[in-house]
């Protein structure tokens, strides 16, 4: 939903540092973590959680806040479904920034449709999206509901709520996915330590 056509007279400038001299000054790989799910699954918890694991390795990365954003680069944007989907077109794009950058950004947004989510994973090249779903029973979230969204979407004062009145659309090749193991949800550290396990093995938090 841009308000501006497609720009046109423009041309792309190269510079002489490029992402590999910065992924060598850094140490590591820039990619994107992109973790989705239900309002209430943790996916905050995980980012904040991710990010300072990282930065306790001495690795450099950001977060990219859903409800953050909306204070800012996103405030113009509301709900609906094509305005949900300009949401995650802008985070895609900063996200897409911060890895050139030479950096780890974790994106925690609900994004809800797999068309938008997928759209931000092309975005990225070398294949260094890596999708997180928090795979965590609606009534789990709803139980939590940690800013009382559920209750005031149950009583009709919220429409278009993601997981009661909105779909939830859910990965269907994610690279990591965290769910309950015999009805219990991992703890924060664990899960960030199942994503920074990750991370270490496919190479991301060492330059190559």
């Amino acid at each position: 939903m841009s308000t501006l056509g497609n720009s046109t007279n423009i041309f792309w400038h190269d510079c002489a540092v490029g992402k590999v001299e910065r992924q060598k000054l850094l140490n590591q790989q820039g990619c994107v973590v992109w973790i989705t799910g239900l309002s209430g699954s943790g996916k905050s918890t995980l980012a904040c959680s991710v990010g300072r694991e990282l930065h306790s390795r001495g690795k450099l990365s950001y977060v990219l806040d859903g409800d953050n954003l909306r204070h800012g680069l996103n405030k113009n944007l509301g709900f609906k479904p094509e305005e949900r989907t300009e949401n995650i077109r802008r985070v895609g794009e900063v996200a897409k920034l911060f890895a050139d950058a030479g950096l780890i950004c974790i994106a925690s947004l609900i994004s809800p449709y797999r068309k938008d989510r997928d759209a931000c994973r092309s975005m990225v090249p070398d294949a260094s999206f890596i999708e997180v779903f928090m795979n965590m029973p609606l009534e789990v979230c709803e139980l939590r509901d940690p800013k009382g969204l559920y209750k005031l979407a149950r009583a009709g004062k919220i429409k278009g709520f993601t997981g009661i009145d909105d779909p939830y659309e859910p990965p269907l090749n994610c690279e990591i996915e965290i769910r309950q193991k015999d009805g219990i949800c991992p703890a924060p550290c664990e899960m960030a330590g199942q994503v920074i396990s990750y991370l270490d093995e496919k190479g991301y938090l060492h330059a190559h």
